[in-house]
């Protein structure tokens, strides 16, 4: 095992989503050497540390000798070729073993992907899912409560009340997370983020109490309340699982088993269970499977030709928008934000921007605390970005998201209290105090029309577009190129 510093700086990584990768695998290290497993582990600040993966694996092999080089799959492309360019330097090959951490073999998604034309729709392959796993079917084979998705119950704002949330479990760092805490700071003071306050799980015995806790106390209320926000909320009724599970401190087979198990004994509502499994044994199998799927070339891809830069505000949080404030603020603190910030805030602004998605993707992966490339690439790629078509297939759509997530202002108005403080008026499009979301909403419209109306699903976004007179198109346009120039000098 090795700690090296270059694997926080090919991307920059959050000083929390290091410390956590760091701390997580010295615990583990500590586990398997009380197993009586040898462990050869490289410290961040060991004086012979090449501070690259590629150094250290050569530098393994020449102390190690070994006949082969055994691995996991890894959750990167990048880190395969790094390692089999080391292999065939030093003449040993390497074996690839399948990570049964996942429910869904690549030979089964290929299979299941075989002939279908973009997009893959993630429901069809979450329903074979349900149906191949067993999970909340009935004994005919029809899905629990007669509805395979129950997503329409789930789209809940919180009104002028707000929530009330239970706090997430949060843990003092130990001996082991401090000397990271440190090293990590001593080597890498340059990483974005706050390191501190630090709480995330580093241990299976932590991660297993924050999987309970959310059975417990907020799976009842996930499901209406999974697209919500609300100001000095991050985590609001969610699991935060998702670092926990990416580095596998926590099984997807018992995070589905604990939450069916509130189903079946009263504890949490249908809607809230069957979501969360959704986002399991659905999206989460799914992303991988096209992340495997589509290979390395697959990061390359931009379906709307987007070059742009990521402006200022991805780093400082330092904004008028009070959305873009909250939610950049929230991963800058926290390395965390829940889907909806991160698909339509932050991924949403990227994407009106015009910015290159792969500079989204780098930054997804890099600022938050469950950040690994099989996840971030076609979460952001595919879904929030729509960047993705193949390029064999011209004129074809992109593969993960049936439509670009694209909104105005007026959908962060309703599913958050945001707009209630913020000089912006999401009501207006051009003029003093527009929104720059509901500004770049038309004009991105606008701007694909030719491609957009290719898409049914984007056919009222269109039909409204073919409302606008002329003037009002060029008045869009020339407010759109301000709202870019204040973005990209850090002044909207």
């Amino acid at each position: 095992m090795m700690e090296v510093a270059a694997e926080s700086r090919h991307v920059p990584s959050h000083a929390q989503r290091t410390v956590l990768f760091l701390s997580a695998m010295r615990h583990f290290a500590n586990e398997l050497e009380s197993r009586g497993v040898r462990v050869r582990y490289v410290h961040l600040d060991d004086p012979a540390n090449t501070q690259t993966l590629g150094g250290e694996i050569e530098r393994a092999i020449r102390a190690v000798r070994p006949d082969s080089i055994r691995l996991v799959v890894p959750g990167e492309h990048r880190v395969e070729k790094m390692i089999r360019a080391c292999s065939d330097r030093a003449g040993v090959r390497v074996e690839l073993l399948p990570d049964r951490h996942f429910l869904t073999s690549d030979e089964q998604f290929a299979a299941w992907a075989d002939g279908r034309k973009p997009p893959l729709v993630m429901e069809f392959f979450y329903r074979e899912q349900r149906r191949r796993l067993n999970v909340l079917m009935e004994p005919d084979g029809t899905p629990v409560g007669g509805e395979w998705n129950l997503d329409k119950m789930n789209r809940r704002s919180f009104g002028a009340r707000g929530p009330n949330p239970p706090a997430v479990p949060m843990f003092d760092p130990d001996a082991i997370t401090r000397s990271v805490t440190k090293a990590v700071r001593d080597r890498l003071p340059e990483l974005p983020g706050k390191m501190e306050p630090f709480g995330w799980p580093v241990t299976r015995a932590q991660a297993l109490e924050c999987l309970r806790d959310f059975v417990t106390h907020r799976l009842h209320d996930f499901g209406p309340f999974e697209d919500a926000m609300w100001t000095d909320e991050p985590f609001l009724y969610h699991s935060a699982l998702s670092p926990a599970l990416n580095l596998k401190l926590l099984d997807p087979r018992e995070c589905i088993e604990s939450a069916v198990a509130a189903y079946v004994d009263g504890g949490a509502p249908l809607q809230s269970v069957e979501g969360y499994v959704r986002q399991i044994i659905g999206w989460r199998e799914f992303v991988r499977g096209v992340y495997r799927l589509e290979g390395p070339e697959y990061a390359e891809r931009n379906f709307l030709g987007h070059g742009g830069d990521l402006p200022p505000v991805y780093w400082t949080g330092r904004t008028e928008m009070v959305c873009m404030r909250e939610c950049v603020g929230q991963v800058l603190d926290r390395a965390y934000a829940h889907h909806i910030p991160r698909l339509m805030v932050m991924g949403n602004f990227a994407l009106m921007l015009g910015v290159h998605p792969k500079r989204v993707s780098d930054w997804y992966l890099g600022m938050f605390a469950d950040g690994v490339d099989w996840v971030t690439l076609p979460n952001v790629l595919g879904m929030s970005q729509h960047a993705d078509a193949r390029p064999s297939q011209r004129g074809g759509l992109p593969l993960v998201g049936t439509k670009p997530y694209v909104s105005g202002g007026a959908y962060i108005r309703k599913m958050s209290n945001y707009c209630s403080s913020c000089e912006y008026d999401p009501t207006k499009r051009t003029g003093p105090g527009a929104c720059p979301f509901s500004t770049l909403y038309w004009e991105f419209l606008i701007r694909h029309e030719d491609r957009l109306r290719r898409n049914p699903r984007m056919s009222l976004a269109i039909k409204n577009l073919d409302g606008l007179s002329a003037a009002q198109r060029a008045e869009i346009t020339i407010s759109a190129k301000s709202v870019r120039g204040r973005a990209m000098s850090g002044r909207i």
